[in-house]
């Protein structure tokens, strides 16, 4: 079981920047053996993939909208994820998620809201133009 609380959303300029942080507590697995991802879901939209990362960080993979302008990390250490969120667009407006699978490479189909066992409440990031 893990419980996942996403922090760092609010209000930002079209072009500005944010971190958001998403805080895992885990029993019986440690962090590091879970694939962490971040998904987004904006008014009216299907939840959308943003973005995953292995168990080790060492792989990860973009949605096609925010390659090039998003960095999914994480620190093991520290139980989190990030995503450094740069050059951002009004399209960007929506609740992020964060999303844990318990699997420490990433699945074939990490871009499926099904692939993954846990889910944060959501935090909003809203883009102003």
């Amino acid at each position: 079981q893990v419980q996942l609380v996403e922090s760092g959303g609010g209000l930002v300029q079209a072009g500005g920047s944010l971190r958001l942080s998403c805080a895992a507590s885990a029993s019986g697995r440690t962090f590091s053996s879970y694939t962490m991802a971040w998904f987004r879901q904006a008014p009216g939209k299907e939840r959308e993939f943003v973005a995953v990362i292995s168990g080790s960080g060492g792989s990860s993979y973009y949605g096609d909208s925010v390659k090039g302008r998003f960095t999914i990390s994480r620190d093991n250490a520290k139980n989190t994820v990030y995503l450094q969120m740069s050059s951002l667009k009004p399209d960007d407006t929506a609740i992020y998620y964060c999303a844990a699978r318990n699997t420490y490479y990433i699945s074939t189909n990490y871009g499926m809201k099904a692939a993954y066992n846990y889910w944060g409440q959501g935090t909003q990031v809203t883009v102003s133009s």
